[in-house]
């Protein structure tokens, strides 16, 4: 019995040291967790189109990581892409590649591809009017059509609603949809939310929107009896579409880092993606270049 006793009495004192270590260990772990955390500040301008998606991963982020502070604003890609060249902001955002916009250096800049955004054409619903072929849409916003009855619709003047000029959208719109013809002068606005509260208001109105901005409030239009979906996004059959690309200037430093790998993560691609309307980039089935040349993914 007494021998018993004296082995029970080894084992709990065994017990408490592997206890104590293991506080031990959770200690020094914490603290090396808390020793890497980042901090910092970063400032984030351009894409309209990309805006929402960076907001509210922005958000998310901040609550894991409260020493950084993240401040996201709009403008347009050409915006992005300057200010991001010149050092005023951490990140730029572009719906376009770097060697697409006049006066940027790509070969400074650091591209980060964070997800892949469809465009389509959107009318204000009183139109009638759901889908166009490619040549009508071209026609339209050359000004060779300028009344809906043209195209199976009212007997409505059309009223164009372009992007400005450096909207990475716009830039899209065009090398998908202008084969080279110039657009008819028309008004133009800033940004994708400015667009569509304006085509929904104005009868007649047509413009151009990136997915994650079209409501039920307007109309979006079909193109050669193809929809402007996800699926048809990710195998080219939907031909409107960029990459949103985040640009840093050279390497970025630590927090800017741990934001971009976030925003690549399989918590924001896996879901925020998808629910805020882009398309992840591990879905598609094609690629695109600079050169908006596509190929197969292999």
């Amino acid at each position: 019995m007494k021998k018993l006793t004296k082995i029970a009495t080894v084992i709990i004192a065994a017990s408490a040291i592997l206890v104590g270590c293991g506080k031990s260990n959770s200690s020094s772990s914490s603290s090396s967790a808390s020793s890497k955390a980042v901090s910092g500040k970063i400032t984030i301008v351009g894409s309209t189109a990309l805006q929402p998606l960076v907001e509210k991963a922005a958000e998310n982020f901040q609550t894991d990581n409260s020493k950084v502070s993240i401040t996201v604003q709009g403008g347009g890609s050409g915006t992005g892409l300057s200010q991001v060249q010149s050092g005023a902001v951490t990140i730029g955002n572009s719906d376009i590649f770097a060697q697409q916009s006049d006066g940027i250096t790509a070969s400074k800049l650091q591209d980060n591809k964070v997800a892949v955004v469809g465009m389509a054409p959107v009318v204000n619903k009183s139109v009638g009017v759901k889908n166009l072929t490619m040549k009508q849409l071209r026609n339209i916003f050359t000004g060779k059509i300028t009344n809906w009855k043209d195209v199976g619709g009212k007997d409505q003047d059309i009223v164009l609603i372009n992007r400005a000029e450096g909207s990475g959208t716009r830039a899209t719109f065009e090398t998908n949809v202008m084969n080279g013809e110039t657009a008819a002068k028309s008004q133009e606005q800033d940004s994708n939310g400015t667009v569509q509260k304006m085509v929904a208001e104005t009868p007649g109105a047509i413009s151009y929107l990136a997915f994650s901005y079209v409501t039920s409030s307007i109309q979006e239009v079909s193109v050669d009896g193809v929809k402007p979906t996800d699926a048809n996004v990710t195998t080219n059959k939907w031909k409107i579409w960029s990459y949103e690309h985040m640009y840093t200037k050279g390497t970025p430093n630590a927090a800017t880092k741990a934001f971009l790998d976030y925003m690549k993560s399989d918590k924001v691609q896996k879901s925020l993606v998808k629910e805020l309307g882009y398309v992840s980039i591990s879905k598609m089935k094609v690629q695109k270049d600079a050169n908006n040349k596509v190929t197969d993914i292999k």
